[in-house]
C-alpha cells in the first residue's frame, strides 16, 4: 500500500518533532509497492538497493525488496533514522552485509554508515575520506579510500589506501597505502586485491592512469606486490576458484574498455575478454555483465549485456535480456542475480537527475516487473536468513 497520501500530514509533524536535527528539511516517507508474487524463501529474505544520488545533492537513499512478501519499499533510511542529520549523505558508492550489520559506503560524505541489517536502524558511522568500496574477512571490514579531495588533477599527489575497520568496535585500526584512486577490492586466500584506477590523473592524458592491482597480505597488512593489468581499472571480483576478474574502463578515446582474467596461482593476467565490463555479478560459474562505454571520438554510448562462463572464459550470450526490454533501459547502473531463483535485477539510472528504475528479469531474460527506485540506483546487498 502506498503511503504518499500521508506525506503532507507527516511533513508537518516531522518539522515540529525533528526541527533541531533536520534543520527544517522535510523528511520523505517510505513507500511500499507490491512487485511480483509472494513466495517461500530459503537462503535470503530480500535485498537492499543503495541509490547513489547526484553528487553534491545529499540524496543517497536506501530501498528494500522483501522476497517473501514481494513488497518493494523505497527510502527506508530517513524514516527509520529520523534523528540523523542530512539522512544518508552524499553519493552512496557501495553496500555490504556482514554478520548482523549493514554497511553503506557514502563517498562524498567521507563515511561508512553502519546499520542493523534487519531494520536499517543506524548504529554509528566511521569517518573515511573519499571512501569507495568495502569487503569483509574475519573480524574486519576493509574499505578503499582515495584519501584526498574529489578533483580532476593530472598532478594529484595523494595516493590512496585501504582502511581496516574492527567490526566489533567499529573503529579504524590500520591503513595500508596502495596506488592512486583505488576502487573495488576483493579478498582471496589471505590476500587483498585492489584495483587502482588513477582516475583523477588520467582524464586528459592516458598515461596518467594507474594500471595495476595491489596485492596486500592480510596477516601483515602490507602491500606485497602489484600486478600489471591495464589503464584505468575499476572492478575486481573473484570466481568460485579464487581467480580474479578485473575491469578496465580504457581511456574513453582509442583505448577500449576490457575485462581481464588474473590467474590466482600465477599472479598475472592470462586472458582478456573483448567486452566493456562496467559492472558485473558472478553467480555459480556465470559472470553477468553490462557495459556502458563512452567514446569522446563518437560522442556516444555503446551499451551491452553479456554472460561469460568463468570456467571456459567464453561469452555464452550477448543477450541477458531477450524480450527487447533492453531498449527501454536508458543507462544500466547496477546488476545482481538471485542465487536461489536466478532472476536477474538490473537498475537504470535514466538521466541521472530524476528517480531511476529497477527491472526484474526471469532466468530466461524476460521482464517480470519494473519499479521506481531512488536517484541513480546502483548497489545491491542480499540479506541472508540466519538460522538459530
Amino acid at each position: 500500500m502506498k503511503k504518499t497520501a500521508y506525506l503532507y500530514i507527516f511533513s508537518i509533524i516531522s518539522t515540529i518533532c525533528f526541527n533541531a536535527c533536520r534543520e527544517d528539511i522535510e523528511m520523505i516517507l517510505s513507500e511500499d509497492e507490491l512487485m511480483g508474487e509472494p513466495r517461500e524463501v530459503v537462503g535470503y529474505k530480500g535485498f537492499y538497493l543503495l541509490n547513489e544520488g547526484n553528487m553534491g545533492s545529499n540524496k543517497a537513499t536506501l530501498d528494500y525488496y522483501n522476497f517473501e512478501t514481494a513488497v518493494y519499499t523505497r527510502n527506508i533510511y530517513a524514516e527509520r533514522n529520523p534523528t540523523v542529520p542530512k539522512e544518508m549523505g552524499d553519493v552512496g558508492n557501495d553496500i555490504g552485509i556482514y554478520g548482523s550489520k549493514l554497511y553503506a559506503v557514502i563517498n562524498c560524505s567521507n563515511k561508512v554508515e553502519v546499520m542493523d541489517a534487519q531494520t536499517a536502524a543506524r548504529i554509528t558511522h566511521v569517518n573515511i575520506p573519499n571512501c569507495r568500496f568495502i569487503k569483509f574477512l574475519g573480524r574486519y571490514a576493509y574499505v578503499t579510500s582515495y584519501a584526498g579531495p574529489v578533483v580532476i588533477d593530472p598532478n594529484y599527489e595523494q595516493i590512496g589506501y585501504v582502511a581496516k575497520i574492527d567490526t566489533a568496535t567499529l573503529k579504524e585500526v590500520d591503513r595500508c597505502l596502495v596506488g592512486f584512486q583505488p576502487d573495488e577490492l576483493e579478498i582471496v586466500d589471505g590476500k587483498i586485491y585492489v584495483a587502482n584506477s588513477g582516475g583523477y590523473m588520467g582524464a586528459s592524458n592516458t598515461t596518467g592512469y594507474e594500471r595495476t592491482v595491489s596485492v596486500i597480505d592480510v596477516k601483515s597488512f602490507k602491500e606485497e606486490k602489484r600486478i600489471d593489468v591495464a589503464y584505468n581499472l575499476e572492478r575486481i571480483k573473484a570466481d568460485s576458484r579464487g581467480n580474479l576478474w578485473v575491469s578496465s574502463r580504457g581511456d574513453y578515446k582509442g583505448l577500449p574498455a576490457r575485462l581481464y582474467f588474473i590467474d590466482k596461482q600465477r599472479q598475472q593476467v592470462t586472458d582478456t575478454i573483448p567486452i566493456a565490463a562496467t559492472n558485473y555479478w558472478i553467480d555459480d560459474d556465470m559472470l553477468y555483465v553490462y557495459g556502458t562505454e563512452w567514446s569522446h571520438i563518437t560522442q556516444d554510448w555503446a551499451i551491452s549485456y553479456s554472460i561469460i562462463d568463468t570456467r571456459t572464459h567464453k561469452i555464452v550470450t550477448r543477450n541477458i535480456i531477450t524480450d527487447g526490454t533492453d531498449k527501454e533501459i536508458q543507462k544500466p547502473y547496477g546488476i545482481m542475480v538471485n542465487p536461489e531463483t536466478k532472476e536477474v535485477y538490473i537498475s537504470d539510472a535514466g538521466n541521472y537527475v530524476t528517480p531511476g528504475l529497477l527491472y526484474c528479469f526471469s532466468p530466461e531474460g524476460k521482464k517480470k516487473w519494473v519499479v521506481r527506485s531512488g536517484n541513480i540506483p546502483g548497489h545491491f546487498a542480499l540479506l541472508p536468513i540466519y538460522k538459530n
